[in-house]
């Protein structure tokens, strides 16, 4: 990973410098206050894409995730293009932490509130500077791990404050309904108040060594030069593969790398260890699947170098992103999951099977649900479930089915999840799901496929199953 050292011979050099600057009057500078969640979560979210674009989260992008089952299927089995698309959600994820910076650098008293949105606008287009950009690959560790402590600080000041607002709420109930009498024994309101003492001077502890009385120069500066860093991270891992990014060289003996304008004709860009290569860029083959490249999500030519990233992450209309399906297939597939692991792991089904396998035939859209009734009539005018074996042909279907078309829908629903985090999940700074493992991107009719099978599967098992028991809800509706 690489970090920013300072900002040589460009225009209005005191404007641009990255460095701390001392603020207007010589005076100390104002905390962040309730802003630190804000920028703990903005420094979350750098050190999560640093993480993602580690050596070992890059193998297991191209050696794993982009040659599953599920995304080689459904999605694409075109590594460039899926790099291409990893590259663009890793650009908008970036581009949404430099807003959070810029709204925050311009409380700051330096210049670098005037200087950080020309600074990354620039990076981005490969015109920052005449001359080279120094950065340094332990100096940006250094940073990435300074930043954790104090995100784990201000998670942790975050949870405390909560617990501070219960006892003063409580407090305050005490105080309206005790009685004029004092007790002998101490009462339930003196240990409320001792208690809120004690957490008013954890949280003021905790202030110190958090965010929140922290400059906005100081935090501000961290994050900055977290952006540049981790853009020059992204130029690094994806250049060789995808047209619109500025070159990256690394030098060998110092561990350096330097962003290069456009206009240079230099491009090198470093070659991965061959403890850390994934292989060629080729197809995988995937059992019992045909593999074609279902949605051409955008053209992989080099002529055509993308200027708005985030337009490469809308779906076309005919994958389930598109119809907007994604959570609402993702939710019942993993649905269908859940009743199967309930036949395997028990003889006798649980008393809620039936609610679960009726909530999954309400959540189906119309058309998907007259398919599943039309396959499920043809199956049982010709064969039906007759016998034990056969039900268990069907059960063994099922089971390969959702083997790889189970993890794309939980890392859809995963996905959802992180999109829509509330502020205590969002200072988790672990790596997180990309576009390109869930259904947003998936061929809408495979996918609808895929899904009807797996119901109609499921469907005959419970029909056998119920038949066998005699059961009163023979036949079943899903």
């Amino acid at each position: 990973m690489v970090v920013t050292k300072s900002w040589r011979n460009g225009p209005d050099r005191e404007c641009l410098d990255l460095r701390l600057d001392e603020p207007a009057g010589g005076g100390k500078a104002s905390g962040i206050g309730i802003l630190a969640f804000e920028a703990a979560a903005t420094m979350c979210r750098l050190a999560s894409l640093h993480r993602s674009l580690s050596d070992t989260e890059n193998l297991k992008l191209r050696s794993d995730t982009m040659r599953s089952r599920g995304v080689a299927y459904l999605n694409s089995t075109d590594q460039a293009l899926l790099l291409r698309l990893a590259c663009a959600e890793f650009i908008a994820d970036l581009d949404r932490a430099a807003a959070a910076v810029s709204r925050l650098a311009f409380r700051c008293q330096g210049g670098l509130a005037q200087g950080f949105d020309r600074v990354y606008t620039d990076l981005k287009a490969g015109s920052a500077y005449p001359d080279r950009l120094g950065l340094s690959v332990k100096g940006v560790e250094k940073r990435m791990k300074r930043m954790e402590r104090r995100v784990a600080a201000t998670a942790r000041l975050y949870e405390e404050m909560e617990v501070l607002a219960m006892l003063e709420a409580s407090n305050r109930k005490w105080d309206r309904y005790s009685g004029p009498i004092p007790l002998q024994k101490p009462s339930k309101a003196e240990t409320v108040k001792l208690e809120l003492k004690s957490q008013r001077q954890k949280v003021l502890q905790l202030k110190e060594k958090s965010l929140w009385n922290q400059s906005y120069d100081m935090a501000v500066c961290l994050m900055a030069e977290a952006v540049c860093a981790v853009f020059a991270r992204i130029c690094t891992v994806f250049g060789p593969f995808v047209p619109g990014l500025p070159p990256v060289l690394v030098s060998r003996g110092t561990s350096r790398a330097t962003v290069v304008p456009a206009p240079c004709k230099l491009r090198l860009y470093p070659r991965f260890p061959a403890k850390h290569s994934s292989g060629p860029l080729e197809r995988p083959v995937v059992d019992n699947v045909i593999i074609t490249n279902s949605c051409p999500i955008f053209s992989s030519t080099k002529e055509s170098e993308p200027k708005h990233w985030s337009r490469l992450l809308q779906p076309a209309p005919h994958t389930v992103g598109g119809a907007g399906l994604a959570l609402r297939y993702a939710n019942a597939i993993a649905l269908a999951e859940k009743v199967l692991m309930t036949r395997s792991n028990s003889s006798e089904p649980e008393k809620g099977e039936a609610a679960a396998r009726e909530e999954l035939y309400e959540m189906l859209p119309a058309g998907l649900r007259a398919m599943v009734r039309s396959k499920l009539r043809d199956c049982w005018k010709q064969r039906g479930p007759k016998d034990g074996r056969m039900a268990q042909g069907w059960k063994e279907a099922v089971e390969r089915i959702l083997a790889w078309l189970g993890p794309v829908a939980n890392d859809t629903i995963q996905w959802h999840e992180e999109q829509h985090m509330d502020r205590r999940q969002r200072f988790d700074r672990r790596p997180r799901v990309l576009m390109l493992q869930t259904l947003h991107f998936s061929d809408r009719e495979k996918t609808e496929a895929a899904i009807v099978e797996v119901l109609v599967g499921l469907s005959c098992v419970c029909w056998y199953e119920e038949r066998r028991r005699g059961s009163s809800r023979f036949p079943c509706k899903t």
